[in-house]
């Protein structure tokens, strides 16, 4: 059993959580100073507003550590709600960016409500679980409670297909950990594939998107995936140095964004690409360390559902820039650009590490 004092942070968590803010700014200005001078004229464009967005996330940090993580279960539902109506103000009022509408604008500032579903589900399945778990063994009830989730991951998936699954894998995750029996999964897992296999066959791009996948160097919209790939490769062991990335001056298309651990297997070779996933491995770690020892079934859900949501991201994020899947349009936690992700991913880590100060 893992004992620590009531109040005290868990600092390992904390110690990785800050060498990979600190990398993610430094590979952020290496990679968009280009993109940021020729469109803004401002090689410091993207990682002022990087930064500005990373330190209105950690003061929302520390605010939320601070506080009891059960004040959570009364707002829970209407977060969840939230979600929803801001993912349906996305159909009808969002703003469009490089062919994808995800994005709200509130006067200066834009805000992807996608960011902030994420977060709302944790809590929300959180809440569910914690008041069925004695009935977790039971198909009906696992049913139920996926079911309740499907109106945001519809909602989100019409526009953000990558953010829906990860919204799902949260769900499923979550599900799994506080079932008593596994063998129901299967079923789960078969309904699964078949409402994937349809949603791809309701949009003729998504299928064009597994072809581009099987096939890149035969289609346009493959030439991001071959530029990143000539990336990681050119990078070998050490990479080319910080700062000296060839790939990044136009050759793969807003390198700041999805594509950014290319960049980073580039300029910092396989040993920098595998000391950056070192950093993620350990935060999950932690999130494992304080779910197994949290004092509830429901602080143990929270820190469970920001494992579930670091993991299936990263997962993603690298097996798209390695095109070992289709192209899902995903960012690299605290790496890519993004204010409105760096800023829920910390509040995020706030609820972990506010479930962390109460472990006995």
């Amino acid at each position: 059993m893992i004992r620590r004092e009531k109040g005290k942070y868990d600092y390992t968590l904390l110690t990785a959580l800050g060498f990979l803010i600190i990398m993610g700014l430094v590979i952020l200005y290496s990679t968009s100073a280009y993109n940021g001078e020729v469109k803004f004229h401002d090689e410091f464009y993207y990682l002022k507003k990087q930064v500005f967005a990373t330190s209105l996330g950690i003061a929302a940090m520390f605010f939320v550590a601070e506080m009891d993580y059960h004040i959570w279960k009364s707002v829970a539902y209407l977060g969840y709600l939230a979600a929803v109506l801001l993912a349906l103000a996305v159909i009808f009022v969002g703003e469009e960016y490089n062919g994808s509408k995800r994005w709200l604008s509130l006067g200066p500032l834009s805000f992807q409500p996608s960011e902030f579903a994420k977060v709302a589900v944790i809590l929300f399945l959180a809440v569910i679980v914690t008041k069925n778990v004695k009935d977790m063994g039971k198909m009906k009830t696992l049913m139920k409670i996926m079911v309740s989730i499907l109106p945001i991951v519809g909602l989100i998936g019409a526009s953000n297909l990558s953010t829906a699954i990860i919204i799902l894998g949260i769900g499923v995750i979550l599900v799994f950990v506080a079932s008593p029996r596994y063998g129901q999964f299967i079923v789960m897992g078969l309904i699964g594939v078949g409402f994937m296999t349809v949603f791809l066959a309701l949009e003729s791009y998504r299928l064009e998107r597994l072809e581009i996948w099987r096939n890149p160097e035969k289609f346009e919209k493959g030439y991001q995936t071959l530029q990143g790939l000539y990336a990681i490769g050119s990078g070998g062991l050490f990479g080319r140095g910080l700062g000296a990335s060839v790939q990044k001056l136009g050759f793969v298309p807003e390198a700041q964004n999805d594509m950014i651990f290319s960049i980073v297997c580039e300029e910092l070779g396989l040993f920098g690409a595998g000391f950056l996933l070192i950093l993620f491995l350990i935060l999950i770690w932690r999130f494992f360390v304080i779910a197994t020892h949290a004092k509830d079934l429901f602080g143990a859900l929270i820190a469970t559902g920001a494992m579930a949501h670091m993991m299936i991201q990263v997962i993603l994020n690298i097996a798209v820039v390695t095109n070992t899947i289709p192209n899902t349009g995903i960012t690299l936690p605290f790496i890519s650009y993004g204010g409105t992700s760096v800023v829920f991913l910390l509040i995020e880590m706030g609820l972990v590490l506010s479930v962390s100060r109460v472990i006995q």
